[in-house]
């Protein structure tokens, strides 16, 4: 289908109120929903599993595997039917994207966005590992996350922290990493939030609209990324996209993600995300989570036996019902969960040892907490990880690292332990104590959280260093005091955001300012005011405003410590005394005042159907700032280190691969495994059977079904299970297999030319030419361990992909005839190197 823009599509809208809305953006239907065909990395011999395991199903049992059994129906915070003639027990999904949520004896990992800021792809993919094998450990077989929606594109977005930032090009890298490491452990991955859910006000009915070469340049790329890696499940997001819904949006479920794309797993709502039946069945979803909710209806779900009504009165093709289920059960193969599942050991809604199986209905009491030890040896990943997402952003004088002080003052609420201990707040809905993850869905139960005071004052006894700790932001004379007689002064301040189901501090989720919590501003400046040896820490989601402490001249140095994990303390004193030589790079941009990244928060809207037009199209973060020509505090890729770095001698040399080739063709036609009994009879409750109350099942009430095949609105093409077109940027999971050609190799020599071993990150960044393109864009990055003195060549591969642009005549990527250039450099500002290319 040809859409040269997805934003031109008009229709008139009508609201419930009787409001009119006319020329709102809308996006074209897009039917059948494209059946699974495999493919390489495993999905091969998945669904040769997949297809023999779901002919022997019954539709009702198909149903079952599809609808969830409703929100706190059993142990996991997601639970699918099961199916007992095959000895098949339901599916158990799980937040969250730093550890299993909701139960004890886990571990609590930096966030994504802490990750991001390492630049390490070996790092990213032993935390996706560890946290496969915990949320395997636990009986988990779906990790709902990582995300990569919100990407990031306004600073403000109280999700940002889950995700890798907003550059596409780390955050693809970095949900690759996450999704192999998460399922090599036996896991399936479920890649969030799909898509464009960029803030949490409005976020149930908000339209997100955008134009179809930024969808693609932007947003749909790090979802690329995380389909060819195999991911097994992408979650769909609670908000519109061109005003449909995005978990029955059929062009951007059944075209962009299942067909461009080539997705081979199951689609799964967001919790509550699902806004009718037989359509989001028909326009890509494949699973409904919890279920329930639905009120005033015959079954309380949009599925379950409303689904089952469904497939028997051919509003559901055989075809449809049958590859929702392969899809579920060849992402259980793929990772091998057939091998690898253990007992459900844990219970999201109790941490009592007895208590009830079936929650909602509190029935069924036995051993709901095994209370199993899954954290291995994953502290000292954490601690690791933590010590190497540190951001050194000023450092003058080498004030860093510290070498025994003669005295030490720690002061702030962020140093400190939440006296009432790290989970006394729900869900983290607080601010008390040191920030090491931010609030909502995101979260888990922390072991311990050793806090920077805590391991600053064991390092300062090891020291022999006097230490002194104030705890409050507010005694502003008291914290002058004991800066003033100190040889370093370290001052800490946050903060904080999280999902807008409740609001902290007048933070609906989003955070209403970009501005230090708690007095962080007042706390800085009054301990400057009187120490020439001022360090900054820095616990944030994401950038704050920071120019006036940057540029302040007793202000010796500034760390931006991200949201760490459990081991917070540790991984800071680490990198504060030089264990560890700071490797971190800002994963986003730092500006000097709130306006300098063009984009504003919805937050109020006269109309009940709020809109939330992208029109500044792939101009996010340092793009943005680029075109603008806004001077930041520290550009994206930003970070020092306790050493220096040059590079030299950088060479291009192009690939002789041949004429990129559109993919064609066509799909086999609609398989369909097993066959369906229509005689409604059949799908009544089994007579005697006890329902748990509350519980969604796949049995219907009556014989006598709705035909919902007589609606003028049906989408008869839905139906059409004849072979259908391979899209020419599709053809295999992530896309045109043409697209991952290397195109130029480069190479580039850097060189350690400090006194101390370190670790850089050198980064290639593209411009693409064109008037209208970014400035540059990031196609590559490293990770380099050099002594004193040492010099290692660093090899970059450009692929097609990473040249191109996206055609909306021709919907297919193409590498325009302007000039493109190579550059190295350490930062998105800092570019030392280039070579033109074309």
């Amino acid at each position: 289908m040809h859409v040269k823009s997805l934003a031109a599509v008009i229709a008139v809208f009508v609201a419930s109120d009787g409001t009119s809305y006319a020329d709102l953006p809308t996006l074209p239907a897009f039917y059948p929903s494209p059946w699974s065909a495999g493919g390489p990395n495993g999905w091969d011999a998945a669904y040769k599993q997949a297809h023999e395991f779901v002919s022997k199903l019954t539709v009702l049992e198909k149903v079952n595997l599809t609808t969830g059994t409703g929100n706190q129906a059993d142990l996991c915070t997601g639970n699918t039917g099961s199916v007992p003639r095959l000895g098949f027990r339901k599916l158990c999904l799980q937040d969250g994207p730093v550890g299993v949520r909701y139960t004890d004896l886990n571990s609590v990992f930096p966030a994504g966005i802490s990750a991001a800021a390492t630049w390490s792809r070996s790092l990213i993919r032993r935390r996706g590992e560890a946290l496969g094998e915990e949320f395997r450990d636990k009986g988990i077989d779906v990790l709902l996350g990582p995300a990569v929606g919100p990407l990031g594109r306004d600073p403000a977005g109280g999700r940002n922290f889950e995700a890798f930032g907003p550059d596409p090009y780390l955050a693809g890298v970095a949900v690759a990493q996450t999704v192999e490491g998460t399922q090599s452990a036996g896991v399936i991955a479920s890649v969030k939030h799909y898509i464009l859910n960029e803030q949490e006000h409005f976020r149930g009915g908000i339209s997100s609209n955008i134009d179809d070469k930024t969808m693609h340049e932007l947003y749909l790329w790090p979802f690329a990324d995380a389909v060819r890696a195999g991911v097994g499940s992408v979650m769909c997001s609670y908000n519109k996209i061109n005003n449909t819904y995005a978990c029955e949006n059929s062009y951007v479920l059944n075209h962009l993600l299942k067909g461009e794309l080539g997705f081979q797993g199951f689609v799964v709502s967001d919790w509550g995300g699902q806004h009718s039946g037989y359509l989001s069945a028909l326009s890509g979803l494949d699973m409904t989570m919890p279920g329930d909710g639905v009120r005033n209806s015959t079954y309380g779900s949009y599925w379950g036996g409303a689904l089952t009504e469904s497939v028997l009165s051919l509003a559901i093709s055989p075809f449809r019902i049958d590859d929702m289920a392969v899809r579920i059960m060849a992402a259980f193969y793929k990772v091998g969960r057939d091998t690898k599942q253990v007992d459900i050991n844990y219970s999201s809604w109790t941490n009592e040892t007895i208590g009830p199986q079936y929650w909602r209905s509190k029935t069924g009491n036995t051993t709901v907490n095994r209370h199993v030890d899954v954290q291995r040896n994953h502290a000292e990943l954490i601690r690791e990880m933590g010590a190497k997402s540190v951001v050194l952003l000023k450092n003058t004088g080498k004030a860093l690292p510290l070498k025994q002080p003669a005295s030490v003052a720690i002061i702030g609420e962020d140093a400190q332990d939440n006296p009432n201990g790290p989970n006394a707040c729900v869900d983290r809905i607080c601010n008390i104590g040191t920030l090491a993850m931010g609030w909502g869905s995101a979260t888990a139960e922390y072991p311990y959280l050793i806090s920077p005071a805590t391991a600053l004052e064991k390092q300062a006894s090891v020291d022999k260093t006097i230490f002194t700790n104030v705890k409050s932001n507010w005694d502003l004379s008291v914290a002058r005091a004991a800066a003033s007689n100190t040889s370093v002064a370290i001052v800490f301040a946050n903060a904080n955001s999280g999902e807008g189901y409740q609001t902290l501090d007048g933070n609906f989720g989003d955070r209403k300012n970009l501005t230090l919590w708690n007095g962080g501003d007042e706390l800085i400046a009054a301990v400057a005011s009187v120490n020439p040896n001022t360090v900054v820490v820095i616990h944030s989601v994401g950038p704050v405003l920071i120019d006036h402490i940057k540029t302040h001249p007793n202000v010796t140095a500034i760390l931006w410590a991200g949201l760490p994990g459990q081991e917070s303390g540790n991984s800071l004193t680490d990198v504060l005394y030089g264990k560890v030589n700071p490797q971190g790079r800002t994963p986003f941009t730092w500006g000097k005042a709130a306006g300098d990244w063009g984009i504003t928060t919805l937050t109020n809207s006269s109309t009940q159907q709020p809109q939330q037009d992208f029109s500044e199209g792939s101009f996010i973060d340092y793009r943005y700032f680029d075109r603008e020509g806004i001077e930041p505090s520290f550009e994206f890729g930003f970070g020092l280190s306790y050493t220096n770095f040059s590079y030299s001698n950088l060479k291009v040399e192009r690939q002789d691969i041949g004429p990129y080739k559109p993919a064609s063709g066509s799909t086999s036609a609609g398989p369909t495994f097993g066959g369906i009994n229509y005689d409604p009879e059949s799908a009544l409750y089994p007579e005697g059977f006890q329902k748990v109350p509350g519980m969604i099942y796949p049995w219907i009430v009556d014989t006598n079904i709705p035909d919902d095949t007589g609606s003028p609105d049906f989408p008869y093409a839905a139906h059409n299970r004849s072979a259908q077109p391979i899209p020419p940027a599709g053809g295999a999971p992530g896309g045109n297999p043409e697209l991952y050609k290397v195109v130029y190799v480069a190479t580039v020599d850097v060189t350690n030319t400090g006194e101390v071993a370190g670790t850089d990150i050198p980064q290639l960044y593209l411009s693409l030419g064109g008037l209208a393109e970014p400035k540059v864009v990031l196609r590559g990055f490293d990770e380099v361990e050099l002594k004193a003195g040492e010099t290692k060549t660093v090899t970059f591969d450009v692929t097609y992909r990473d040249l191109s642009n996206w055609d909306t005549e021709a919907q297919d990527w193409k590498v325009t005839s302007d000039e493109k250039t190579v550059y190295i450099g350490a930062s998105s500002r800092d570019l030392r190197l280039h070579v033109n290319i074309q």
